[in-house]
């Protein structure tokens, strides 16, 4: 996103009041698209979970086949890498259709988490990461600090934790498994509040509505919403009740 949207310069012969609307309209939409995002995903989760549970075939077709798995989690990284390389020359229709495959792939690989954790936990889980969620944004969003050496760090960590985690997928360790953990737990709460406080600069620069500053919300969507997951799932590994 950052290497996408210049934010460095001012629009200029812009009243401070139409950029305060500007503002208000971009960040709407981008949080408009991000809960639509996130209702298509739980909507899929909930849909593919009621078919794993009393389905035994596709039961056995999930978690017998880790090539399924493996397939789809592929195609997730796909889509996320295509969209943020080619955004710019991608149209609107594009932009958005990939970030809805992306959102209903999610669900469908997030779906057998009802097979090892209990509903009630995962519903709790998720208030408390919307919850999260909410309080971080609010705080990105009205700090005067500047939190771009704080997001530097926390990038450089988060690609510390992806190594670490597959690293593990070897090692089978338990201690590694907390720690990345409760380091992605620390990582993506921070990253919420950086990614707000980047929105918020990028929503300065918009003055009217055109189909760049549309796939500007659909980028900015994302971002947040791959904080919300990512929280939502490391925050289940300790708050989720196992079946």
């Amino acid at each position: 996103m950052d290497t996408y949207f210049n934010t460095e310069e001012r629009p200029v012969n812009v009243t401070d009041f139409e950029l305060a609307e500007a503002n208000q309209r971009f960040m709407v939409r981008v949080y408009g698209w991000m809960c639509f995002a996130l209702a298509v995903t739980v909507a899929v989760t909930g849909f593919m979970s009621l078919f794993v549970v009393h389905f035994e075939p596709l039961m056995n077709f999930f978690f017998m086949h880790t090539g399924v798995f493996i397939f789809l989690l592929v195609a997730e990284i796909l889509l996320v890498v295509m969209l943020s390389a080619r955004v710019q020359k991608m149209s609107l229709f594009a932009c958005t259709l990939i970030f809805m495959v992306y959102s209903i792939l999610n669900g469908i690989t997030l779906a057998p988490l009802f097979m090892v954790y209990t509903a009630s936990s995962i519903a709790s889980t998720f208030f408390i990461v919307s919850g999260t969620f909410a309080a971080m944004s609010l705080f990105g969003y009205f700090t005067k600090q500047d939190l771009t050496k704080w997001g530097n760090i926390l990038i450089m960590a988060l690609v510390g934790l992806i190594i670490a985690t597959l690293v593990n997928l070897f090692l089978h360790s338990t201690m590694v498994y907390w720690i990345t953990t409760y380091v992605g737990v620390f990582i993506f709460i921070g990253l919420i509040a950086y990614d707000t406080q980047k929105l918020k600069e990028m929503s300065a620069l918009v003055v009217e509505e055109t189909e760049e500053t549309r796939k500007m919300t659909i980028m900015g969507a994302l971002s947040l919403y791959l904080d919300f997951i990512n929280l939502f799932i490391y925050l289940l590994r300790i708050f989720g009740k196992r079946n």
